[in-house]
């Protein structure tokens, strides 16, 4: 049985299965802290889990998160929900800071090694990291402590035993973290579960704590720094700023995620952008699974309504599109939108979030060139995509199930594609064609 050494109040039903699994099949020689805040200068990093083993320093992420999570860059798409940052590399990073706050305290620390680890909990949940990036820092619940007992994930330069360290580690802990009381709370809303994210961006699903029993809601927490100088906090905040004031601008549709507020927290060390909480998955998923000619009409209906209402999206990929559970489209994403003339901009960005399968030619090498005309194309890509299970090129965007606006869509001309509303009205108008292999279905089948 594992010592339980302090902490603050577990978040939800999964941290407290892993501290309780840990505290009663743990080696009686392991010690946890768990619910602690890590800061580092003007940053504060969470942590569900500290678990000092007899070899190393581990530092826990805590994920309930359920079904087949797939991993794609720095993004996890888990099923029937909005897809979010990499725990993995959030968690990275903390264990660094973690280390670097040890070592500060007692130069001898350098030699014990700082690991990371994210726990999966529900017994369905299933990792599919194909570049194997993130796998080798996620486990679940039943194997755990086999993993946690694993000496072979100490990097070379740390000692492999980590007893002799034992009262220079605690002593560092208890100079260093400090206990996390409650549940992270932005003003009216308290976290349920956080999702995920990077340096910049955290996201958390959250419920309402002035109405028992509300709706949950998605909340993306900005970082800032509020030691920058005036000019360089005032271009931070209009960044950051810059996905309220695009949906703002847009009144309520069924196609378009829609934001209930935004405000600035502390000393606008941080901000938080409140969202619907979307029940569906990323249309990453969906890809080749068959074509949604609903969906792709959902998509234009979207796109048409921003566009009507003075807003070029700019970023559309499939994972910023969510299906939810009755087959209907939203679009999301709109951290780098334009929404209509303004004195500032935040094309510079783009470069850095792009996916150049979905970027219209005319803006590969200037993502500021981004118009509707762009934004057609991207969801004309995306489009092709759906229906043929392939990225459309210069020389295969045709086809027998492609409707030719699809391919108008994919125009390398701007002025050629059609607007957004005139593909969804040609789409609307065309008869559903059936493919070969549909119709020679049908012929065998009422042959038998």
């Amino acid at each position: 049985m594992a010592e339980i050494v302090g902490g603050g109040r577990p978040v939800n039903d999964a941290e407290r299965r892993v501290i309780s699994y840990l505290r009663d099949n743990a080696p009686a020689d392991w010690l946890l802290l768990h619910n602690v805040e890590v800061p580092r200068g003007h940053d504060v990093f969470e942590v569900d889990l500290i678990v000092l083993t007899g070899h190393s320093l581990v530092v826990v992420d805590v994920k309930g998160t359920r079904g087949r999570i797939e991993v794609s860059g720095t993004r996890w798409f888990p099923p029937r929900r909005e897809a979010f940052g990499s725990p993995v590399a959030k968690l990275r990073g903390t264990a660094k800071a973690l280390k670097g706050l040890l070592v500060s305290k007692a130069t001898q620390l350098e030699r014990v090694y700082v690991d990371s680890l994210v726990v999966l909990t529900s017994p369905d949940a299933e990792l599919i990291d194909p570049a194997g990036r993130d796998a080798i820092n996620v486990t679940v619940l039943p194997e755990l402590l086999a993993t946690l007992s694993d000496v072979s994930r100490i990097r070379r330069g740390c000692s492999p035993d980590a007893r002799p360290y034992m009262t220079a580690i605690l002593d560092a802990l208890n100079q260093t973290v400090r206990r996390s009381t409650a549940p992270p709370r932005f003003g009216n809303w308290e976290v349920e579960e956080q999702l995920g994210g990077d340096t910049k961006i955290t996201e958390y699903r959250a419920f309402n704590v002035t109405v028992p029993g509300s709706e949950t809601v998605l909340l993306r927490v900005y970082q800032a720094d509020p030691l920058a100088d005036h000019e360089a906090r005032a271009a931070e905040r209009q960044r950051i700023a810059n996905a309220y004031q695009t949906l703002a601008r847009i009144p309520p549709h069924p196609c378009v995620v829609r934001s209930r507020d935004f405000f600035a927290i502390d000393d606008e060390s941080r901000f938080v952008l409140v969202l619907d909480d979307v029940h569906g998955e990323a249309l990453h998923l969906s890809l080749g699974k068959g074509a949604r000619l609903g969906v792709i009409q959902d998509l234009l209906r979207g796109l048409a309504h921003a566009h009507a209402n003075g807003v070029v999206h700019r970023a559309l990929t499939p994972a910023s599109v969510l299906v939810t559970d009755d087959g209907h489209a939203v679009l999301t994403g709109f951290d780098y939108a334009k929404p209509g003339p303004r004195n500032y901009t935040v094309a510079h960005e783009l470069g850095n979030v792009l996916d150049a399968h979905y970027v219209a030619p005319e803006c590969q090498e200037r993502p500021d060139r981004m118009t509707t005309a762009s934004d057609v194309y991207a969801v004309g890509a995306i489009a092709y995509q759906l229906l043929t299970g392939a990225l459309p090129t210069s020389a295969d965007a045709h086809g027998p199930d492609v409707p030719e606006v699809v391919r108008r869509m994919l125009d390398h001309s701007p002025a050629k594609r059609p607007t957004a509303a005139e593909a969804l009205g040609a789409l609307e108008a065309a008869p559903v064609q059936e493919s070969r292999i549909k119709r020679l279905m049908r012929r065998i089948v009422s042959r038998s």
